[in-house]
Parts: C-alpha cells; sequence; structure tokens
C-alpha cells in the first residue's frame, strides 16, 4: 500500500470560493497557454482523481490508458507541468499545486529541480537573498 503524503505543504490546493477544484486562474494567469493538449489531459486527470490535499499515485502505464497516449507522451506531459510550476512528482506522487504565489515558486529557485522550499529559502528569498 501506498502512503501518501503532501510533498509541498505550503502549496496544499483550497477549493476556490468562486468555482470548483479548477481554479479560473489557469485561465487568467495564462498557465494554460504554457502547456500542451496532452499536459493539460494529464492536468485535468490529476485534478479529478485527486484527493483534499491534491493528492494522486497513478502509474505512468495507467495514465497512458486512461489518456489514450504512450508512455513517453505521459513523460512529456509530465515535464510540461512541472516546468509550468502546476504540479509536483516524486514517484508515484502527485501533487496537484495551489496557483497561489503567496510564496516564491519553487521551480523559479530551482528550475528543473521539483523541489519544494524550506521555510529558511522562503524567508531568505522574501529578504531579497537568493533561494
Amino acid at each position: 500500500m501506498i502512503v501518501k503524503r503532501v510533498l509541498c505543504p505550503e502549496r496544499v490546493r483550497r477549493v476556490p470560493a468562486r468555482f470548483s477544484w479548477v481554479d479560473h486562474r489557469l485561465v487568467r494567469d495564462h498557465h494554460i497557454e504554457r502547456c500542451g493538449p496532452q499536459a493539460l489531459a494529464l492536468y485535468l486527470l490529476l485534478v479529478t482523481v485527486g484527493d483534499a490535499a491534491g493528492l494522486s499515485y497513478y502509474s505512468d502505464p495507467a495514465v497512458a490508458r486512461l489518456l489514450s497516449i504512450e508512455e513517453d507522451g505521459v513523460r512529456k506531459a509530465r515535464r510540461e507541468l512541472l516546468d509550468a510550476d502546476l504540479v509536483a512528482y516524486r514517484k508515484p506522487l502527485y501533487q496537484v499545486l495551489s496557483l497561489d504565489r503567496r510564496f516564491p515558486s519553487h521551480a523559479a529557485a530551482a528550475p528543473r529541480a521539483n523541489r519544494c522550499m524550506s521555510i529558511g529559502e522562503i524567508l531568505s528569498a522574501a529578504a531579497g537573498g537568493e533561494a
């Protein structure tokens, strides 16, 4: 059995008061324009199957089957979502991230590293230092 744990506690998503789990900021803030159709299909799947913290653990073969794409397409779609800072991934866990920008983006602090920032890094970045 897989033990789920929040990967980025500072980015746990909340249901927006205005809509549902699909936050309108996905379009308004142009996140949707940074991803191709397969990445957006993966995002929708992850939003749909995720728990209240945005966590899910579908395997690449399962995602490929559900989205009718090749496993290479799943990996490419995941990379697009990671690069767009929309999800965190640590095999086997996905976390759909909040679109809130109250905290510095971990993707901007460590490009392509897909890591969460420590409280010290967040405070340092907020104070104008490098994360």
